[in-house]
């Protein structure tokens, strides 16, 4: 066998480290390059660690925890005895229907006269009976159910009852807001991205722990955070978009719960009124699932189920809303009571909660927009509707939030389809008929395959009255015109200013708080939600008040806002808006749509101010509806032209053709109204330019008809046609008109009323008179001139068809 030598020994002196242990020290050392130390930084270094294993470890204990949870849960019927302590926290065994109609005791006011001894015990035995009967009566005050509809007094009554109840809600919605703090806070130190990312991506977390806060604390918040996921300009694009799965993702409750509400609110079993209920709701929102399915008729629908003891929910957490605006307008020292915007919001979220009354406001809120036809809502089945369950069309479509996830050119064009006729609709609901859907975020809407605009959920409708939709509508062309006195009183009338306010100084803030704003081609540059802060802004320093269908009204137009953003980050809402409010006033002949129409166009002398109807006129000439209000004949033209010729002479032919048109009643009244010196003046200013060369066109067609009506019988000609041809302003392109188009302009007995009104006020002005014939003999000779020129080149044409037939017949026979 071959000897194994021993190994050899490593001596090593006390002081000293192995050569080959020092080398490899050197080489760990020159790995630690700069890149290395970068990476170290990245991932948070020695906290990082630490992080990470506490990570698995809370990881590792929650897997088993909730392993140990499920098996407690079914082994010591945990649900069921957290629901049997449930009731018993909330008193609910001790409700009784009966006492809804008690209410709170006075407290027994003492009364000493003077007594004798016996009447003194007396009193004190009779002391003793009121007091003990009050304490009774208080005692059977926990026996009052909570409200069907919501109270303030009552709901107040209710939970001073139950302390406990509030506290330890307050508890819960601190605990929760605490620790998501808390999250945030760490999720940022442990962070190891870049700095200039690292802005976005706490941002999104922030949105994320948001979203899960809202999510465990139930039904009211996640409403509200529903409304916040609609505005990203407010909470930025990241929150919104983490906010925003909040309208398609909360987790629904079983099925068999829904099921059993079913059959108890219907009163017999599923199966008779449904072939088919999908397995999985195809929705849940915060305060009820919905399921497709199909009614015995054939009939596919949408039943909506409410979650189970909802309403308790929800009033309590209003409730404590409005504990805390009380004590924000203690604080505040505000004059108006601010917890009135609790009792609205817990009256709307109530009223949500009564689905009946939902079906009713989907039947008036169908009825109502019929005639709007871009404007759809779902059937209601009405025998199929009871308190919490929902009975509804099935309307199929595509939603905002999936047009925008999908991101192609054909979702893009829907999306901003939707988003324009989302705006009008808006406005036909603010501005026509005083209904509007209060709740329009993208879970509400959609766009059907008809390219219409669908309206789902109706459990909050905003209903006003005539005269806030007058102030809405003024306040809207006021913003437009920069004409901040008028908008306050606009706020008046919307019953936002308190009576005594100091109107001066309150028009005085708000002109230093909007006079920043730039217009663009007459309209404000800037976003309705900017223009509303500001307002509000200045109201609050006055102690304005905000009446609860301003609020609806706001949260309404806010959430479309939201939306349009999302779909096109240039979105104007004015721009998009004024247009509709231009027909509007150009359409309805009341006292009140004119006189905001004459705070537009005269000055306070009722002069005439062009500038202003011009810009007025040439902002609704880009709404295609205003072109209904162009006669039929004249209207193929119109369009035909619209697109070929210069913006100023299009705004002429529109104008020229509404005044003797049926629809031109408004315009002839506004000029009738006007000072008659002040429209002359308009009509020969540099701004008028392009009506002159319409109307000198309009001449020129009417004496081209007569003399070559003149020459056709002297010379014994047929007819002559010569199409007559509108300048454009453009370099060369021309459009033809029918001859017939403009004949009733110069022919109409009511023009030429305000014409010789206008020319009586001129002639005290012999300046502006002389001025006013010369425009009139320039636009009279030059109409001449074409006129002639037009029939010069009618009669050469017809000369030399002539002689080309009289050429082709000769030719013939050769």
């Amino acid at each position: 066998m071959a000897s194994v030598s021993p190994p050899a020994a490593v001596l090593c002196h006390a002081g000293r480290r192995p050569r080959a242990g020092r080398n490899q020290f050197s080489r760990n050392s020159e790995n630690a390059s700069p890149k290395n130390e970068r990476k170290l930084r990245k991932s948070g270094g020695a906290l990082g660690n630490v992080m990470e294993v506490v990570q698995k470890d809370v990881s590792y204990l929650r897997d088993g925890l909730s392993k140990g949870l499920e098996w407690a849960n079914k082994a010591f019927r945990i649900p069921e005895v957290s629901k049997s302590v449930e009731e018993f926290v909330w008193l609910r065994n001790a409700e009784d229907p009966q006492a809804a109609l008690l209410r709170f005791p006075s407290w027994p006011q003492p009364c000493y006269p003077e007594l004798s001894g016996t009447d003194l015990f007396l009193a004190d035995l009779k002391a003793l009976e009121v007091y003990a009967s009050y304490f009774y009566y208080l005692s059977k005050m926990w026996t009052k159910p909570l409200p069907e509809t919501y109270d303030a007094e009552e709901v107040t009554e209710y939970f001073t009852l139950r302390p406990h109840v509030v506290g330890l809600r307050l508890l819960e919605v601190f605990t929760a807001f605490a620790s998501a703090t808390i999250k945030s806070r760490i999720s940022r130190i442990s962070s190891g991205t870049e700095e200039d990312a690292r802005g976005s991506v706490s941002d999104h977390n922030f949105g994320i722990l948001l979203k899960e806060t809202m999510l465990n604390l139930g039904p009211t918040f996640i409403k509200v955070g529903q409304s916040l996921s609609t505005r990203p300009d407010i909470i930025g694009h990241e929150v919104s978009k983490a906010l925003s799965e909040l309208h398609d993702q909360i987790p629904p409750f079983p099925r068999a719960e829904a099921m059993k509400i079913m059959e108890e609110e219907l009163g017999s079993p599923v199966d008779t009124y449904f072939s088919y209920v999908s397995e999985d709701p195809v929705a849940a929102a915060s305060f009820g699932q919905v399921y497709k399915a199909r009614t015995v008729d054939g009939f596919d629908v949408a039943v909506k189920v409410q979650r189970p003891n909802l309403r308790h929910i929800v009033v309590r957490d209003i409730y404590i809303l409005r504990i805390g605006l009380g004590l924000l307008q203690k604080i505040a020292k505000r004059k108006n009571d601010i917890r009135l915007y609790a009792d609205e919001l817990g009256k709307g979220l109530i009223g949500e909660l009564d689905y009946n009354l939902e079906a009713a406001n989907a039947l008036e809120f169908m009825e109502v927009h019929s005639q709007f036809t871009f404007i759809c809502s779902p059937k209601v089945f009405q025998h199929l509707t009871k308190k919490r369950v929902l009975t509804m069309e099935w309307m199929a479509g595509d939603s905002p939030t999936e047009l925008i996830s999908v991101s192609s050119e054909e979702s893009n064009r829907k999306l901003l389809d939707l988003v324009n006729k989302g705006v009008e609709a808006s406005l036909v609901q603010l501005l026509e008929t005083g209904l509007m859907h209060a709740d329009p975020h993208p879970g509400n809407l959609r766009y059907t395959s008809s390219g219409k605009i669908g309206f789902i959920d109706f459990g909050l409708l905003c209903r006003m009255e005539k005269k806030h939709q007058f102030a809405m509508l003024a306040s809207i062309v006021h913003i437009v015109n920069g004409d901040w006195a008028s908008l306050v009183y606009d706020l008046t009338e919307m019953d936002v200013i308190r009576p005594g306010t100091n109107i001066r100084r309150f028009t005085m803030d708000l002109e230093d708080a909007l006079g920043e704003l730039e217009f663009k081609n007459g309209i404000p540059d800037i976003k309705f939600s900017r223009v509303l802060s500001k307002i509000w802004s200045v109201a609050l320093k006055y102690h304005c008040r905000m009446p609860p269908y301003f609020v609806l009204v706001l949260r309404s137009l806010g959430s479309l806002e939201g939306l349009a953003i999302a779909a096109n980050p240039t979105f104007k809402t004015f721009e998009a808006a004024y247009p509709y409010v231009v027909q509007k006033l150009l359409v309805d002949n009341s006292a009140a749509t004119r006189r905001i129409l004459y705070s537009v166009v005269f000055n306070r002398r009722k002069e005439f101010q062009w500038q202003k109807l011009a810009v007025f006129l040439r902002i609704g000439a880009t709404r295609k509806g205003l072109q209904s209000l162009v006669p039929q004949n004249a209207r193929t033209s119109l369009v035909q032209s619209a697109n070929k010729i210069a913006p100023e002479v299009n705004l002429a032919n529109l104008a020229l053709k509404i005044l003797p048109s049926k629809n031109g009643l408004v315009l002839r009244r506004l000029l009738m109204t006007a000072n008659g010196a002040s429209l002359i003046r308009a009509m020969v200013s540099d701004e008028a330019r392009f009506f002159r060369e319409q109307l000198c066109q309009v001449v020129a067609d009417i004496l081209y008809k007569w003399i070559s009506g003149a020459v056709e019988k002297g010379l014994n000609l047929p007819k002559l046609s010569s199409p007559f041809r509108v300048a454009t302003g453009a370099n060369d392109p021309q459009v033809s008109s029918t001859n017939d188009e403009y004949e009733s302009i110069l022919r109409d007995r009511r023009l030429r009323v305000i014409f010789f009104k206008s020319f009586n006020s001129a002639r005290k002005d012999p300046l502006l008179l002389f001025r006013f014939c010369w425009a009139s003999f320039s636009m009279l000779f030059v109409a001449s001139a074409m006129a002639c020129r037009r029939v010069l080149a009618a009669l050469v044409g017809a000369y030399l068809s002539r002689v080309s037939y009289n050429s082709r017949q000769i030719a013939t026979p050769a």
